[in-house]
């Protein structure tokens, strides 16, 4: 035979062969969420301390953040992002036959170089709002829009940019939705990075002009992804330039009386915001039982582990620096709330 003959052949056998150990490592890793069974992917519910929530599934190193959950419990969307957002996506597991799905990328993604992210499922479940940087008729990929998917049979359809007045020429982003249909959401003018929190009620079957919501909600230096209750009594501001702030960007609450009256904000405490130094994801269950919120938090390293092994260890496990998603009884909200109106 010839020489290269052998040589072909050797790359043959050895293609082969990492074909066949990267199938029994996909076999493996289906295995395991085909494992997970139960109420929010099967984790142990948690208590008054954060914890990361469904760690090697969800929280796994990469960059992850944003959580929506449906109504029943049965579809869990979350993000991740690689390469500075170039590689950015939402994700979806579903619960089928009583079993965790692996995730999955949502059918509407725009692909490489889109930035789709932060989630927004209407109460029903019926649609699901999002951003996105897709391209939007003559506009070019790269403007941050908010854009929505509706039901369509067991998937979602085609998605659509509700255009004006909820988007501009400049930024939109992190929708939140109430009972009644109305949007919450994050905008910037263009060219400017000061974002600022409005509303667009949901009237006649369309959305009215936004208003900006006033200083409790607009709070600090800057502002960043709102999130509201459903029955818009209160928000939870992620907010940068406040007085009381632990560390970075923190978490702060707003409560809402029924004559449309905002609370002074409160920092959400230091098991939310030690140590935290990006934080601008949070989301509540629809059950109002758990707190989801992103956190960029880092492990100690002992001086005798500091090597090249803790290293790639650590590349690849939460707690390295990249967001990871936390969770936690949410029962301190009101809590929160008491001390609001005691005063």
């Amino acid at each position: 035979m010839k020489t290269s003959s052998v040589v072909f052949l050797i790359i043959i056998l050895a293609l082969i062969a990492f074909s066949c150990n990267r199938t029994a490592e996909q076999v493996e890793s289906e295995s395991s969420f085909l494992n997970l069974s139960g109420p929010f992917l099967g984790q142990s519910l948690p208590d008054s301390i954060p914890t990361l929530f469904a760690p090697g599934v969800v929280s796994t190193g990469m960059f992850t953040r944003d959580v929506a959950i449906t109504h029943d419990g049965k579809e869990i969307y979350f993000c991740m992002a690689i390469g500075n957002y170039i590689y950015s996506t939402i994700l979806c597991m579903k619960e089928v036959n009583g079993k965790w799905l692996a995730p999955e990328i949502v059918s509407f993604s725009g692909g490489p170089g889109v930035l789709d992210f932060e989630p927004a499922l209407s109460t029903d479940g019926s649609r699901l709002y999002f951003l996105s940087t897709r391209p939007d008729g003559d506009e070019p990929t790269g403007d941050q829009d908010i854009w929505y998917v509706d039901r369509s049979g067991e998937g979602w359809g085609i998605p659509k940019n509700p255009g004006e007045p909820i988007n501009t020429d400049g930024g939109e982003f992190f929708p939140s939705v109430t009972h009644d249909g109305t949007l919450y959401f994050t905008r910037n003018e263009k060219g400017s990075q000061l974002n600022q929190i409005f509303r667009s009620r949901w009237e006649n079957g369309s959305f009215q002009e936004p208003e900006l919501l006033p200083d409790q909600v607009n709070c600090g230096t800057n502002r960043f992804n709102a999130f509201v209750s459903p029955d818009e009594s209160y928000m939870i501001v992620p907010a940068a330039g406040m007085d009381d702030a632990f560390d970075g960007v923190d978490y702060y609450i707003v409560f809402r009386d029924t004559n449309d009256h905002w609370s002074e904000p409160v920092n959400m405490g230091k098991h939310v915001n030690l140590d935290n130094a990006r934080g601008w994801s949070p989301y509540v269950s629809t059950d109002g039982k758990y707190f989801f919120f992103m956190a960029t938090r880092t492990i100690d390293i002992e001086p005798g582990q500091w090597n090249y092994e803790t290293l790639q260890s650590l590349y690849n496990s939460s707690g390295n620096g990249n967001p990871d998603i936390y969770w936690m009884d949410a029962g301190f909200i009101e809590e929160l709330r008491e001390k609001v109106l005691a005063k």
